[in-house]
């Protein structure tokens, strides 16, 4: 990986805040989160201290406030979308965005001022999803141009592991993959769906930023190249709570599949995977009730719910890239 840096910040003690407090202290629950990143990482070929943004790259004032440093990603976002992206976000023109103005700007500009950046400065709960979502669709880009991916960001479940543990930026002083920002964070710290335990040790200092209770909709938000991920959209904390509404709506409606004649529901595996996250399966067909446009699929959920069977479909972790025309 190239331009990587070595993040050195200590671990501090953990604030004696709301969202810290709902995790338990646990010296031998640590101990095994450690020795199971290290056998991970080890296994994965991960390097733990690698990180995509060179904080030494700025040429402006780092001191600036939050909302400043979450505008300007929103911005990144947005002109990558028009410049190299299709219409509904789903496919991203990688090599097209790789040698565009606004991803030398993110690279050289943006994403330094991370590692200066403190999360818990934002004031509310939507700047603060919107700000991690936002972040983790960047990242995730950002990995596949820096990492040189072309195919997929893995054809198999280590080769998932590896991409997501080693794709990080530096922010506030802290090392954050991915899969920190998707399971440490905004997971509420429920550890990866593949890996048992949590993301974090009871001691570390990123718990402060934890978003708990999770917002399942997240699930709906989040981008992780493959063909079977959602769309990338570009969130903001005034629009968040009608934003995510609609990607749900969105999403159920195009992937949720009817077999009313052998009782079956065919679901993105998304539903299997963050199970724990809607709360069972009768929280899943609440949800799914809730969400499906009015029509067939929904009536028939109502009246036969308690017994049909979820059937997950196959994801698609083929690399979301397209090549765009000369307009875009």
């Amino acid at each position: 990986m190239s331009n990587f840096q070595l993040v050195t910040s200590e671990v501090e003690e953990t604030p004696s805040t709301e969202r810290s407090l709902r995790i338990r202290r646990s010296p031998q629950r640590d101990r095994l989160i450690n020795s199971r990143e290290f056998i991970i990482d080890l296994i994965t070929g991960t390097n733990s201290i690698a990180i995509l943004n060179d904080i030494g790259l700025s040429n402006s004032e780092v001191n600036q406030e939050g909302l400043e440093l979450t505008a300007e990603l929103k911005r990144y976002l947005d002109m990558a979308r028009i410049d190299a992206m299709d219409d509904q976000g789903y496919f991203v023109d990688y090599d097209r965005l790789k040698m565009s103005p606004i991803y030398a700007e993110y690279r050289q500009e943006c994403s330094p001022r991370l590692g200066f950046f403190d999360p818990g400065s934002l004031s509310s709960d939507e700047e603060r999803l919107a700000f991690w979502i936002n972040l983790y669709n960047a990242l995730v880009m950002d990995g596949v141009i820096t990492e040189g991916v072309t195919q997929s960001v893995g054809s198999n479940p280590l080769g998932l592991l590896a991409f997501f543990r080693q794709t990080a930026y530096n922010v506030g002083g802290k090392r954050m993959s991915c899969d920190d920002i998707e399971h440490g964070i905004m997971r509420g710290n429920r550890g990866h769906p593949m890996v048992p335990g949590p993301q974090f040790t009871s001691t570390d200092s990123r718990l402060a930023w934890l978003i708990d209770p999770v917002e399942v909709r997240i699930h709906f938000a989040l981008n992780c190249a493959g063909r079977s991920c959602p769309p990338i959209q570009v969130y903001t904390a005034d629009r968040l709570e009608e934003q995510l509404d609609l990607a749900a709506r969105n999403f159920v409606n195009q992937d949720v599949q009817l077999d009313g004649e052998n009782g079956q529901l065919h679901l993105s595996a998304i539903f299997k995977w963050y199970k724990a996250d809607f709360g069972g399966r009768k929280d899943i067909l609440d949800f799914l009730i809730k969400y499906l446009p009015d029509g067939e699929r929904k009536d028939w959920l109502k009246d036969n719910g308690e017994r049909v069977t979820f059937r997950y479909k196959t994801y698609d972790w083929g690399l979301n890239s397209t090549k765009l025309g000369l307009e875009g």
